[in-house]
Order: C-alpha cells, then sequence, then structure tokens
C-alpha cells in the first residue's frame, strides 16, 4: 500500500499488495453474514489517475456494472428497479432477504441454498415486471446516491450534496469543505445496507482535480475492484463537468477483509501479471451530473485476465 509518491501503472500492484497484507496478516473473525474473514485494520490505496483508468486486469472487473451503479447513484436513485432494468443484478440480495424475512419466508427458504437460489430469481423477475412491487420491496432505503442528492438535516431542509460541492470546485477550488457523505447515523436501521464507502471529498491543485474516499468496511475480494473504478469514474465525471483533469484517488480502508469462501480466489489473484491500464473515453457531450447518458462513457484497450468467481455474502 502507498503511503507516498504514487509508482508508474500501480493499480493492480497497489491491490494485490493489499490481497498479500490481508492473507499474511489478517486476523480471523466472524461476521455479520456468518461467513467468516480475515481481516485488517486501517489500510490506505493511491491511483494516480494520468497513469490510465484502474480497472483492474489481474481479474476481469465488469464495468458495465461498475458504470451503472454510478450513474443510479448520481441519479439519487433508492430504488432496486432502474438498476435491474440495466441488467445490473449486484443489490438484488439485500431487498430480497428484507423481503423474505417481511413475508416471513426467510426460515422456508434458508441463504445460499438452492431454493433460495430460485425464489430470488422470481423476485427480480417481479421487481422488473411489476412496478409497484417494486415499490414496495425494491426500495432500498436512503442508500448512497439518494443521500449524495436529498441529504435532509435536523431542520428539515434537503442539501443536494453532489450538486454543492460541483460548485465549490468552480467557485471556491480552495475550500477544504468539498465533501460529501453518505453516512447518517438517524437512518441506519431504514437502508438495505448502511454505507461501506461513507464519504468522499475534493481537493483542486490547480487544473488537477484529487478525490480522498473513506471506507468503514471493505469486502476486498468482490467489492473493493468495483469501489476503486467507481471512484475513479466519479472523479473523471466531476473532473469534466467543472473543467479540471483527474488528479489522484485516495482510498482509506478501515475494516479491510477477505471473506474465507473468498481466500483460494484471492490468493490465485496474487500471482497473476499486472496488464496495462486501460483508458477512459467520455463524450464532450456530458456537461453537468443531472443529464449523463450511459454510452457517452467507455473504456477501451482493457484486456484483463479472465474474470474469478466468488459467492457474494448477505
Amino acid at each position: 500500500m502507498s503511503t507516498g509518491k504514487v509508482s508508474k501503472n500501480n493499480a493492480d500492484r497497489e491491490y494485490q499488495t493489499l490481497l498479500k497484507d490481508i492473507l499474511k496478516n489478517g486476523v480471523k473473525s466472524s461476521d455479520r453474514t456468518g461467513t467468516g474473514t480475515k481481516k485488517v485494520f486501517g489500510r490506505m490505496l493511491k491511483f494516480d489517475l494520468s497513469e490510465g483508468f484502474p480497472l483492474l486486469t489481474t481479474k476481469k472487473v465488469w464495468f458495465h456494472g461498475v458504470k451503472e451503479e454510478l450513474l443510479w447513484f448520481i441519479r439519487g436513485e433508492r430504488n432496486l428497479r432502474p438498476l435491474v432494468l440495466t441488467g445490473v443484478n449486484i443489490w438484488n440480495e439485500w431487498p430480497y432477504q428484507r423481503y423474505l424475512v417481511a413475508n416471513k419466508l426467510d426460515k422456508k427458504y434458508p441463504k445460499y441454498t438452492p431454493i433460495w437460489e430460485g425464489k430470488m430469481k422470481e423476485f427480480i423477475e417481479k421487481i422488473e415486471a411489476d412496478e409497484k412491487f417494486a415499490n414496495k420491496y425494491g426500495d432500498l432505503g436512503p442508500v448512497y446516491g439518494y443521500k449524495w442528492r436529498n441529504w435532509k438535516g435536523a431542520n428539515g431542509k434537503g442539501v443536494d450534496q453532489l450538486a454543492a460541492a460541483v460548485k465549490d470546485i468552480k467557485e471556491n477550488p480552495n475550500s477544504r469543505r468539498i465533501i460529501v457523505t453518505a453516512w447518517d447515523p438517524s437512518v441506519l436501521s431504514e437502508v438495505a445496507l448502511p454505507p461501506c464507502h461513507m464519504e468522499f471529498q475534493f481537493q483542486v491543485v490547480g487544473k488537477k482535480l484529487n478525490c480522498f474516499m473513506v471506507q468503514r468496511s471493505v469486502d476486498t475480494f468482490l467489492g473493493l475492484p468495483f469501489n476503486i473504478a467507481s471512484y475513479a469514474l466519479l472523479t473523471h465525471i466531476v473532473a469534466r463537468v467543472t473543467g479540471k483533469v483527474p488528479g489522484i484517488l485516495t482510498m482509506a480502508l478501515a475494516d479491510t477483509h477477505i471473506y474465507l469462501n473468498h481466500i483460494k480466489q484471492a490468493k490465485e489473484q496474487t500471482t497473476r501479471k499486472p496488464r496495462p491500464l486501460p483508458k477512459l473515453r467520455i463524450s464532450s457531450k456530458l456537461k453537468n451530473v443531472d443529464h449523463i447518458e450511459s454510452d457517452w462513457i467507455k473504456v477501451v484497450g482493457y484486456d484483463p485476465h479472465p474474470a474469478i468467481a466468488a459467492p457474494i455474502s448477505v
């Protein structure tokens, strides 16, 4: 992990070093999901976005999923249905499990069993087909993007944090308060999953836009590659709409873990040789955060090693 100057083309090496650190130094722990983890605490990663887009090459990372989830965040969404309709199913397990509990079906359909998987498929099909059902059971609560765009203060006033950040970058670039947070203790019981990546801060240095992200809980094998690419993409988008160029992405990681059923996969990934990073292409049509078309954003030159499958823990 970096603590100083970023080395050339370092994304996969930073990530592989973190995997090795957890595998060697991590302590075994039980966790909320019942799966168990090996974990460390307090790590930092740095990525120079001028050196390429940090979409890991030591395994294939699904950029379509990264992009559509981020655009869903940026729109301030809180319902699963718009995400599912783009073919992205990475959030399915949480509202599905809430649905089972709400209807007293969680004992009938135990987690991760074939019948649980089959019923989840039926649940998602109904989310897609039935808007009323989706409105009732697809709501994830005030999750990430909703809080970014619709923060409600104790005084009842709403704040569009992302719009405020964009405005400050343009009008008050020396501010040390260009912060967007998703962590709201008053609504944690209402969300399907409390925010793992809790907040981010932008810093303007000349024409460069730096981003610093704080993450309380890090699913290092499955989630972190998405998080790296997502915050890199967010930095690129905000840089574009504010007339800046992407600088350094820094990620501060608190409880940083590998699930015990991901250990074999993590070890395999540490043996793979990094390949050249891809480039990000954003259309000149992208002018503001309130109007972004998915096909305006593409990666080119992405030649990763094959994907490595691993189960998600709910």
